[in-house]
Formats: C-alpha cells, structure tokens, sequence
C-alpha cells in the first residue's frame, strides 16, 4: 500500500528556512512522480514542484524559484524540499503526493505538515 508522510513543517520567520521531509513507502520510489503541493489557507493548492519517475524535475512554481529546491533519496525512499528566504505568502499546507505520470494530478497523497511564516 502507497503512503506518503510529510514532515518537517512549523512556524519560521520571515527570511528563515525549513526543510520538509516526505517519507514514501510500498513503492519503488523510481516507478512514480513525486509531488510537492502547497494549500494556503483560503485558496486551492499551488504545484511547488514535480519530480518525474525518471529522477529529474520538471517543474518549479513560479513563486517559489530561486528559493526552493526539491530533492530525492532514492536509496531511503525520502523526498526533500528545502525552503529558503521564506515568506508570509508561503505559509500552508504542505503535501507530498505521488502519481502514476500520465498526468501531473496526484494518485496518492500525504497528510501534509503545516508551514507557518510568520514575526
């Protein structure tokens, strides 16, 4: 069974960093796209990025380029996201998700962690 746990998320300051982990299970890690999907309160989810099974990212939010950087362990079966000089305007829910690629529409999806960017 596929399950996906986000981790990592908490309150930071504005210009602070985190870095959220996703930890992926009852799959071969290779056979899937990986997601990063944000949720700020009020309004729909925002692709952060999206890993392709072939290991290579194919996609940066525009929002977020230059300050995130996602990255995978294929070995522990853990997807990163490395968050740099955040913003109030990052704060939400964080998702890791994985898909089958036939579209970038997730088949499975995480709890999510809440990231908070805040003074």
């Amino acid at each position: 069974e596929v399950q996906l746990q986000a981790s990592g998320g908490g309150l930071v300051q504005p210009g602070g960093s985190l870095r959220l982990s996703c930890a992926a299970s009852g799959f071969t890690f290779g056979s899937l796209d990986m997601f990063w999907i944000r949720q700020a309160p009020g309004k729909g989810p925002e692709w952060v990025s999206v890993f392709n099974r072939g290991g290579d990212i194919t996609y940066y939010a525009d929002s977020v380029k230059g300050r995130f950087t996602a990255s995978r362990d294929n070995a522990e079966n853990t997807m990163y996201l490395q968050m740099n000089s955040l913003k109030p305007e990052d704060t939400g829910v964080y998702y890791c998700a994985a898909g089958f690629g036939a579209t970038n529409y997730p088949d499975y999806w995480g709890q999510g962690t809440q990231v908070t960017v805040s003074s």
